[in-house]
């Protein structure tokens, strides 16, 4: 399916981006970046879902740990020397072909498989709503660049990317840190040990909220300060968007609210009731980014994208409380105002520093006192409110540091 439709891209993307750019330059960057995400794909992806399933998703980040730094150096070294695009990400996605590779090789090494028994029921009952579900997630995270492309300019395009390139990293760097929850979670539904799972849900809850808030609001101050120095001598855009910068940010975090609840519904495998809730989902991103982009442009198709995952939001955290450890639904809505008052105080203290500077080290030093005002109005909010998850969190620590 992958290969289908990078050739479907090879013929027909260029016929609509190639503005500035021959057919063949597109095709052939195009036919690059495909070859690590097919090489995920096909030969990756089951032993990763083997090793997240196993809680052991940590051998994957190494994985990618390494070939990330060695992708750095190489990309790094053939830029300096003045290669083409096309080598760049050509060689870019050779070196992907590390991850898999490492993962194969820890896999065949740590695990006794069969890989030619055959199984004689269906051991995923809604695998094809799983699908289904995963296809409308996938167009709902890749609507703002195909509705940009047809409806906006390749300038829009590369702002975007800019911006995206920071907010896709940061919304990684946060879901890889909740990737064990999932099958943990699941273990606690399986067994239906529901006083558990309750009290695992609410801290879990409440962990994925804070953290959202605290690393999504401190990228909103601080990603246009950033932008300005990483595009400084760049004149093809005006790459300083501060109301997309914040709308983007405020959409990823969103998606990562969303994460306690989305979890809840994937580890109960209920993939064919909340099937429609994806389905919609992705219709609104289209629907409002589409209308809204000849309009307003890059913030149209924020707002398509906050607009979806705040609605998919609300209505994953409906669901939970209604079909699993019937969580209050008041629960989630108080949650949700404590992250609007931390949102609001700290953004207005954090206003106060001058983020005019055009050096990375300027921007370390001011990142750090954001971050650090931003930390101390969170410790004292959530003391007020979440008295009892501070302490918790507080003793945590404490064992670890004696550890």
């Amino acid at each position: 399916l992958l290969m289908v439709y990078v050739i479907a891209l090879v013929i027909f993307y260029p016929m609509f981006a190639a503005q500035e750019y021959g057919f063949w330059y597109t095709a052939t960057l195009i036919v690059a970046i495909s070859i690590s995400s097919f090489a995920q794909y096909y030969f990756g992806i089951v032993n990763r879902l083997l090793l997240t399933a196993d809680q052991r998703g940590y051998v994957q980040y190494t994985a990618q740990t390494i070939a990330v730094v060695a992708n750095t150096a190489v990309c790094y070294l053939l830029i300096m020397l003045d290669y083409s695009i096309q080598v760049v990400k050509l060689t870019t996605s050779l070196i992907y072909l590390i991850q898999p590779f490492l993962i194969y090789l820890y896999v065949r090494k740590h695990y006794k498989i069969n890989r030619k028994i055959k199984y004689d029921k269906e051991p995923i009952p809604q695998k094809w709503n799983g699908i289904a579900q995963h296809v409308a997630a996938v167009i709902l995270d890749g609507t703002d660049t195909v509705v940009l492309t047809l409806f906006a300019t390749l300038a829009d395009v590369s702002i975007y990317s800019v911006y995206f390139l920071v907010v896709k990293g940061v919304k990684q760097l946060f879901m890889s840190m909740t990737n064990g929850i999932t099958s943990l979670i699941g273990e606690l539904w399986a067994k239906q040990e529901i006083i558990e799972l309750k009290k695992t849900f609410g801290w879990m809850e409440w962990v994925i909220h804070t953290g959202t808030i605290f690393v999504f609001g401190v990228t909103a101050v601080l990603i246009v300060p950033f932008v300005s120095i990483y595009t400084l001598g760049i004149n093809d855009a005006d790459y300083i968007q501060p109301l997309f910068a914040a709308l983007i940010v405020a959409a990823n975090a969103a998606h990562c609210l969303r994460l306690p609840y989305n979890i809840m519904i994937l580890a109960a495998g209920h993939y064919k009731q909340t099937q429609n809730n994806y389905i919609i989902a992705a219709i609104l991103n289209i629907v409002v980014s589409v209308l809204a982009v000849k309009t307003w442009g890059l913030v149209g198709v924020a707002i398509g994208t906050l607009f979806a995952m705040g609605y998919q939001t609300v209505w994953m955290a409906w669901y939970d409380s209604k079909h699993f450890i019937k969580w209050p639904f008041k629960n989630f809505v108080k949650q949700v105002a404590v992250d609007i008052i931390t949102v609001t105080l700290c953004s207005i203290t954090s206003s106060v520093f001058s983020m005019g500077t055009v050096s990375y080290m300027g921007w370390i030093v001011n990142a750090i006192e954001v971050a650090v005002i931003w930390l101390i109005f969170m410790v004292v909010i959530n003391s007020i409110f979440y008295k009892d998850k501070m302490a918790r969190l507080v003793h945590s620590l404490k064992q670890k540091v004696a550890i």
